[in-house]
């Protein structure tokens, strides 16, 4: 292995799984398995690869997540949020929902508080994909799925596109799937 750590990538939750669309529980323990589960995350978006990823996403019903954007790595533990008035169209895809992105507005700014791994409070302020990021993870946290924020037509599109899309279930009972990775693009 040459000195190199093993990757610590996890399996990533498909739309249908019911983990996605349970609010997650905030984190009290600031300990070596919260550190754990922020490598894992970390890991597991880069490898995707995605602009972030959030607990919910592998499986684990806490209020943590995951950045990279614009080459800036980040993470947030229970997270709330400040938006501004002032919002942004664009396009917004999803490591749970692969290949698949559509018109999602958001909020242009954001002010995420919260707290590192090692229980520190934290700041972050955001603008444009960094804003739509943490909007995006901080939902998965609450159990929205992008599309739920989706206008009706487009909803209604995205449903169609789902039910089509060769790693959905075919409308059978939801199973756990593993995405290899997500190919529109930079999926959040």
């Amino acid at each position: 292995m040459n000195g190199a750590r093993p990757l610590t990538v996890q399996a990533i939750r498909l739309f249908g799984d019911p983990v996605l669309t349970t609010p997650a529980t905030p984190v009290v323990d600031f300990d070596k398995e919260l550190r754990t589960l922020v490598k894992d995350l970390t890991e597991t978006m880069l490898d995707a690869p995605g602009s972030g990823l959030a607990a919910p996403q592998i499986g684990v019903g806490l209020r943590v997540f995951t950045w990279n954007v614009d080459n800036e790595l980040g993470h947030l533990v229970n997270p709330t949020l400040d938006l501004s008035d002032e919002e942004q169209d664009g396009d917004e895809g999803c490591l749970s929902i692969p290949d698949l992105a559509f018109p999602c507005k958001r909020a242009l700014r954001v002010v995420a508080k919260g707290w590192t791994m090692h229980g520190e409070p934290v700041e972050v302020e955001g603008s444009e994909m960094l804003a739509r990021c943490i909007q995006h993870e901080t939902d998965h946290l609450d159990g929205v799925l992008f599309i739920d924020r989706l206008d009706r037509e487009w909803r209604k599109k995205a449903m169609r596109a789902i039910r089509l899309a060769d790693w959905a279930n075919d409308g059978a009972e939801p199973v756990v799937k593993v995405s290899p990775h997500a190919t529109f693009g930079r999926a959040i």
